[in-house]
């Protein structure tokens, strides 16, 4: 299967690696008009597989959050938004990056990206969504694919692998550039910047998403206009999302004229929101002390809700300091004050998990999937208390029971080899684990793994067969990727 090489690194017009703009800067590469006359570019499958492999090559590259609760959060806000847009249909996937640069991407197959900065660094839940729309519309209006037709075509494992190389410049600026280089010495001509008429129309097509899915729409002129403010305190270190996101005063402008054509009204912000950017102050903290102390300090301070949020932080951080009675009292008060919030019984599960009470920890996960059907990541939570108790059989079943969306990401991977190996079935643990390390970008692990299984006794011909078909496609992606390097 091919694909303009361009729609990919188109999707850097977001990245995280610094290296790409050096690049631009010392080399300016240029693409053509672009357009998409044919809307053949690619099949709804081969924008799939390239999603994916994009996704992958992140996980190698990059800290993906593998918190179920936060992944929960980030992908609810993000669907309430694509219903609102004009794809509503369309498979996004959100997911967060464990990075304090204040910065956020769409990647092909609808893959976008936040960074824990930008998050921490919101003021109001509407302009984490206000961002999150742009994103949205960049994809939605073809942004990513609009590249010349008559370009040379590589195949998608290349530029999966040219895509991980490129990444590699957060860690490496010369294997960054030789990246650049090598597609360069493939004829293969692109840029990394959205033009300013994507920028406008995402910003147009962001807005109306927003205010469809009851978001501030004075948000995101904000916004954008505090970071722009801020940018006279960087110096040379400008937040990535300005480098790939040009605010300027006019943009600025334009927004905030279209917002205030809507009515004025007040937008609170969801408890969801406070407890998950808490909880992210406290998991990103560097300093668990003055952590500690900054909420300590907020004890008596702001709304019931404010004071009920710092409380849960507080919480976490007896969590981390195995201080599990105070933590247990804290987690009760709050489940009794919020009888339908989810995080403070699951916080109180978590309590008994950290403190080896087992028993405790699976009657409490296992009324909360039953309070919480859909629920992804309470039951993403319970299975993972289940095979520390040991309880394989039980954790398959529940396994079994995951939204489809769920069984796409690694820590369902990790799970269903984790149950096997509990189950004493070593191929599907070794085929599961390996399924995990492609899903992380992690292909040569992905293939010892493979073989590891079909060295297993008693293989029946499904699984054999399996097995020797996704052995041929890790080595094709392996060769693939291995061609650049």
């Amino acid at each position: 299967m091919y694909f303009t090489p361009a729609a990919l690194v188109i999707a850097l017009g977001l990245s995280l690696s610094p290296v790409i703009l050096h690049a631009a800067e010392t080399d300016k590469i240029n693409l053509p008009e672009m357009g998409d006359s044919s809307g053949a570019l690619l099949t709804a499958q081969e924008e799939k597989e390239l999603g994916e492999a994009f996704f992958g090559s992140l996980h190698s590259q990059v800290n993906i959050n593998q918190d179920e609760e936060i992944q929960d959060y980030i992908q609810g806000i993000g669907q309430k938004l694509v219903a609102a847009s004009d794809a509503p249909s369309y498979p996004f996937h959100f997911f967060l990056v464990m990075e304090n640069d204040i910065n956020a991407f769409a990647g092909p197959g609808g893959y976008i990206g936040v960074n824990s900065g930008l998050i921490l660094n919101t003021e109001a839940e509407s302009e984490l969504a206000s961002v999150l729309a742009h994103e949205i519309a960049h994809v939605t209006q073809r942004h990513l694919y609009r590249a010349a037709e008559a370009a040379e075509r590589l195949s998608i494992p290349t530029m999966a692998a040219t895509l991980a190389a490129i990444l590699l410049g957060t860690q490496s600026p010369a294997l960054g550039q030789a990246a650049v280089m090598a597609i360069q010495a493939g004829s293969v001509q692109f840029q990394i910047d959205f033009t300013r008429e994507n920028e406008a129309e995402a910003d147009r097509v962001g807005m109306q998403t927003l205010v469809g899915s009851e978001f501030d729409p004075r948000s995101m002129p904000a916004f954008f206009e505090r970071l722009q403010q801020a940018t006279r305190f960087y110096g040379q270190g400008v937040p990535e999302f300005l480098r790939t996101h040009p605010v300027t005063t006019s943009r600025i402008s334009d927004s905030r004229g279209r917002a205030d054509t809507y009515p004025y009204k007040q937008y609170p912000d969801s408890l969801n929101y406070q407890l998950i950017k808490a909880k992210l102050q406290v998991i990103t903290s560097n300093n668990p002390v003055d952590t500690l102390n900054y909420f300590q300090a907020r004890l008596s301070q702001g709304t019931e809700e404010q004071r009920a949020v710092t409380r849960y932080a507080l919480g976490l951080l007896a969590i981390n300091r195995q201080k599990f009675q105070e933590a247990e009292n804290i987690f009760q008060e709050l489940a009794r004050a919020y009888p339908n919030q989810p995080q403070f019984p699951a916080a109180l599960a978590r309590t008994s998990l950290a403190a080896n009470d087992f028993k405790t920890a699976l009657e409490r996960y296992q009324k909360l999937a039953g309070q919480y059907p859909e629920n992804e990541a309470i039951k993403l939570e319970y299975i993972a208390s289940l095979l520390k108790a040991s309880h394989s059989d039980l954790a398959r079943q529940a396994l079994a029971s995951l939204a489809v969306p769920t069984q796409s990401l690694p820590i369902y991977w990790e799970l269903m080899a984790q149950t096997y190996s509990q189950l004493h079935q070593p191929a599907d643990s070794h085929r599961y684990l390996a399924e995990y390390y492609y899903s992380t970008g992690q292909i040569r692990e992905a293939i010892l793994q493979i073989k590891l299984a079909q060295q297993s006794k008693g293989l029946n011909f499904q699984l054999s067969s399996i097995l020797n078909e996704r052995l041929r496609f890790f080595l094709e992606q392996e060769y693939e990727a291995r061609r650049l390097r």
